[in-house]
């Protein structure tokens, strides 16, 4: 099991919101009225934790593990809202969420394969990492800096636990599900590397997931400003193509150390998608096994 050593190793590093953030520090005349409001939506964003928690626990009920590791998730997830929201509370009172609009963000998803859902949450992880980072750089007031560099660092650790998830899918649960890990993770990393060839931000909380609900499917639709993710990325933040490029990096690097093959780019990643759903098509998929210890 994961669960154990996991929770081991993010209770060690885990940050007090009383004593770890310089509430201090704060500086009035640093924090303008844009930069407050763009809290606010990233608070509101960081609620859907709990929507995407009840997800997980539906679509992986046969893995106690696993479900048991979404205890330290959600808590995590859920304290990046509640810091966001006590920022706001002592410095913006007027733009605290209501109960309201954070419970807008909660919705059913629909069931979807379970590896494809936690492929796009690692690289949901990787890219709130970098988002976060980006976010630090333009924000100006130097408490809110200082919990938006907090939150990324959690990020990223979250990111690692899913690659233990993801790396256990390949080598440890089996042929089949290792075939089938190698199709999701090459499928779903072909479309969240490609980010900067498409309209819309690839993360999970801007992706359909009830089609029901559609249009107002996803997260951000169900925001007090609907188009806020784009606006906060490319006008505010600046979320460029050199740091799409900074993710899109990640991603393949961390697939080419799990599949045991070497994707320079996105292409690179799409023909080997292929190759192994025509492997898979023919019954071939033996010859595909993940070298052990990648």
């Amino acid at each position: 099991m994961l669960y154990p050593e996991l929770f081991k190793t993010m209770e060690a590093v885990r940050w007090n919101m009383a004593s770890d953030i310089p509430w201090d520090d704060f500086d009035r005349s640093k924090l303008s009225d844009e930069q407050a409001y763009t809290i606010k939506m990233n608070a509101i964003t960081e609620w859907a934790a709990l929507p995407a928690t009840e997800m997980f626990l539906r679509d992986n009920r046969g893995d106690s593990d696993f479900c048991a590791f979404m205890s330290v998730w959600f808590f995590e997830e859920q304290k990046h809202a509640l810091v966001l929201i006590e920022y706001l509370r002592r410095f913006r009172p007027d733009l605290v969420p209501t109960e309201e609009e954070l419970h807008k963000v909660r919705f059913e998803f629909d069931p979807a394969p379970e590896l494809e859902t936690l492929m796009l949450h690692f690289c949901g992880e990787v890219r709130l990492n970098h988002w976060y980072r980006r976010a630090a750089e333009w924000h100006t007031e130097p408490v809110i800096r200082a919990i938006y560099q907090t939150i990324s660092r959690d990020e990223a650790r979250h990111a690692g636990a899913y690659l233990q998830y993801m790396r256990r899918a390949l080598h440890d649960r089996g042929q089949r599900v290792s075939e089938q890990a190698r199709l999701s993770f090459s499928k779903i990393g072909v479309l969240m590397a490609s980010a900067s060839r498409t309209a819309q931000a690839m993360h999970p909380t801007n992706l359909h997931v009830n089609k029901g609900l559609f249009p107002n499917d996803t997260v951000q639709s169900r925001l007090p400003e609907p188009g806020w993710l784009e606006h906060w990325l490319d006008t505010q933040i600046r979320f460029d193509g050199n740091w799409e490029q900074k993710v899109a990096s990640r991603i393949l690097h961390i697939l080419s150390s799990l599949m045991g093959r070497s994707f320079d780019t996105v292409k690179d990643l799409n023909r080997y998608r292929k190759e192994i759903n025509q492997l898979a098509a023919a019954g071939g998929q033996s010859e595909l096994i993940v070298p052990a210890g990648t």
